[in-house]
């Protein structure tokens, strides 16, 4: 893959950006001490700002790192990140990028994360030259499988108990996309129509 790091992406309602030490107060308020946003996660909510602070700290350390995807969701109407959407893992060999997301209970149902998705998605495959993005999520919390069938991942199916998260071990349903797939449904537009 041709990596580029994490670089602004403007959407219709949002801009993925890398996160500063401003954003700090920010994450702590809108998502990351959201025991709502947690509970399919790896991560507990933080009870205290300082996580909050190491934690996005370290990530802007990263940002010299090309291979390292990290964006900020950032509401352009407030001009505050309500969530995050990153590479969570990747692998060389075949070019695949695995994608987690998180937003804000607050923004939830409003097409932000789907919007979010997409626009990172002709990134990946058109620039850094990804040939598979793939997903997934806890069949508990099926809204997070909705995002990833309205962005055009295909759904492959169940991996049983495969996964780990709060609540423990637990099954993960897995999708994914295929540049090939991707270019041939989209003559390169990106997916989600409502984005």
């Amino acid at each position: 893959m041709e990596h580029r790091g994490t670089v602004p992406i403007d959407t219709k309602r949002l801009l993925l950006r890398r996160f500063t030490a401003n954003d700090i107060q920010h994450a702590f308020d809108n998502w990351t001490s959201d025991s709502r946003v947690t509970e399919f996660l790896r991560w507990p909510a933080h009870r205290d700002i300082t996580v909050t602070e190491t934690v996005l700290k370290s990530w802007i350390e990263n940002y010299k790192d090309k291979t390292f995807y990290q964006w900020g969701i950032v509401l352009k109407e407030i001009d505050e990140p309500i969530g995050t959407i990153s590479v969570v893992d990747m692998e060389e060999k075949t070019s695949k990028v695995h994608i987690g997301y998180c937003i804000g209970s607050k923004w939830w149902n409003k097409g932000y994360t789907s919007e979010a998705f997409s626009g990172i998605i002709p990134f990946f495959f058109h620039e850094v030259k990804a040939k598979r993005i793939e997903s997934q999520h806890d069949p508990e919390n099926p809204n997070s499988g909705k995002v990833m069938e309205k962005c055009g991942l295909s759904f492959e199916g169940i991996l049983r108990k495969a996964d780990w998260s709060n609540r423990g071990i637990v099954d993960a349903a897995m999708y994914s996309l295929l540049a090939e797939d991707y270019d041939k449904a989209t003559g390169s537009i990106p997916i989600c129509p409502d984005a």
